[in-house]
This record gives structure tokens, sequence and C-alpha cells, in this order.
């Protein structure tokens, strides 16, 4: 029995074999990843990160907007923590949130659920539905406030007509019925994009669950409890938390239709920002409540998504 031996390659005629090794374009494509997202740090670095910063650094100083600012250290603070306008201005802005937020949510589940049929107008509905996200916060809320004026207004007029009141009503001139309208407009503007947050968490759960639940006799509730609603946990999430969040920095609404009024009852704690830095001139006063309620928002934001994560993760 022969031995195999090796035959070398100049005996053969043919140059020595060489191991191939897979040109590996990592440094290349690493450096298009930047490129590609440079455009975002940048973004990300002059409209956010400096601007934090810069509100940090004039939240320690005394900052008037004309003259020099002195340093104060964490002074501002301190005075932060006697303000009872500041305190009451979060206060409301809490009830607010806690009045307009599941409002929202609620309709715009609906709407949600009423849109993700297929049927032969759904595309006019949807469009219909979200129309008012388009619109500006301040010009809708000039649109509201003449229709809400006890004077020319279409709902003081309508009332009479029907005989349900005798005279116009003041719907911004009194505290309850200022903040009932102020949530009514903020529905009408702002539940169709919370309905498209919705909507995409509804369409992105495979139909054949809910083709298979109807198949073991499960009614429509429970198709909605058992799946749906577990499977959009992630997309309540976000949702709540973008809510949670604008309605804590309502300030256009409340600026333009009620000034704060009446009596001081609607003031929210970015409009009391507002006034502290470009009426009373503190601008580092107004720094410091900015970094207060940046602070409110992120522990509200993490106690959200600790309550509504996902039990596999």
């Amino acid at each position: 029995m022969g031995v195999l031996t090796e035959t070398p390659a100049r005996e053969t005629g043919f140059p020595p074999r060489r191991s191939r090794r897979p040109k590996s374009g990592g440094a290349d494509r690493q450096r298009a990843g930047y490129w590609f997202v440079l455009p975002c740090v940048i973004f990300t670095t002059v409209f956010f990160l400096a601007p934090f910063v810069m509100t940090l650094v004039m939240s320690l100083y005394h900052w008037p907007l004309m003259g020099h600012a002195t340093f104060a250290g964490f002074r501002n603070y301190i005075d932060l923590l006697h303000d009872d306008s500041f305190w009451g201005a979060l206060w409301f802005t809490t009830e607010y949130t806690l009045v307009v937020t599941p409002a929202i949510f609620i309709l715009a589940f609906v709407l949600a659920m009423l849109v993700n049929r297929a049927s032969r107008f759904v595309g006019i509905f949807r469009t219909a539905y979200f129309l008012p996200v388009v619109i500006g916060m301040t010009t809708a809320s000039l649109l509201w406030v003449w229709m809400f004026n006890d004077q020319v207004g279409i709902f003081s007029a309508v009332l009479m007509q029907l005989g349900i009141v005798d005279e116009p009503v003041q719907w911004l001139g009194e505290t309850n019925s200022a903040l009932a309208s102020l949530v009514v407009m903020v529905l009408w503007k702002a539940s169709g994009f919370t309905m498209v947050i919705l909507l995409v968490g509804m369409q992105a759960i495979p139909q054949d669950l809910y083709d298979a639940a109807r198949i073991d006799g499960a009614r429509w509730w429970s198709q909605q409890r058992f799946i749906t609603v577990p499977l959009m946990r992630r997309t309540f999430a976000l949702a709540l938390i973008m809510a949670v969040i604008g309605s804590y920095l309502a300030f256009e609404q409340f600026y333009v239709m009620t000034k704060g009024g009446p009596m001081n009852s609607t003031i929210t704690v970015v409009h009391w920002i507002y006034r502290a830095s470009f009426t009373y001139f503190k601008l580092g006063y107004g720094a410091a409540m900015s970094v207060v309620l940046l602070i409110v928002l992120l522990i509200l934001s993490v106690i959200q998504m600790f309550l509504l994560r996902d039990d596999h993760e």
C-alpha cells in the first residue's frame, strides 16, 4: 500500500496556493456610517445639547436680560423651593395633564379602532381625523377663541337658538369652564396624532391571531383584551409618554385663549417660566425652573416605562 505524499508546487508547475482572505470593507462601512450619523449629531448638539448646557449654566447665575450676569450658585433653586407661584402652576399643570391625557388616549384609541377596519372610505376618515394636527397650535387656539366668544361665537349662539341657555355663556371667563374649554380644544387638536401612533401598533399585530381567536369562539371584547392590549403595550407606552410630555409643556393654548386667567387660575408651569424670564427678566431663575421641569418629566417618563414595560424584557 503506497504512501501518499504531497507534491511540491515546483514539480507540478503550478504556483503555490495562497490562503484567500476576504477583503474587509468594515473600515469603509464604518466611515460611511459616521457620515450618515453626522447630520443627526450636529442637529442634536446645536438644538439640544448646547441649549441644555447653556440652561444649566444660566440656572447658576443671576442673569438679567440686560447687564452682567453674577454667579449665584444654587440660590435660584433655593428660591424656587419657596416660590408658591411655581408650585401652584406645576400643580395646575398636573391636574390638566391628569384630565387631558386619558381623554386624548381614549378618544384616539376609539378613532384608531374605527379607521383600522378595511372599508371604502377609510382613507377619508383617517385624513379627517388627522387634519387638525396639521394646524398650528396658535392658529387653532385663535379659531377656538372665536368659537367660544360670548358675543360672536358659534357655541353660545347655537345654545341660545336651541333654548338651552338664555344668555351668552362666558366659556373662557370662569375657572371651570375655561379649563373645560381648553380640554375640548386640545382633544380636537391632538387626538389625531395619538390615533396614528395607536393605528400603527394595531396594524403591526398579525391578523392570524384574531382569526385563530375567532375560530376558538372568542368574542370581540376578549380579542381586544387578550390580543390587542397585551401586544400594544410598547405602543401604549410611547403614546402616553408623548401625551404626558406634551401636556406638561402646554403653553400656546393657555397664552392665546386665557392668558393665564381668570384670576391667574390657568397658568401652566411653562407659562410661569415665560413670565419669569421675559416679563420679570429673571433669565437665571427661569432656567432653574426649566431644569426642575426637565427632572419632573424624566421621572414621569421612567415611571411610565416601568409600569408599561414588556413582561418578557
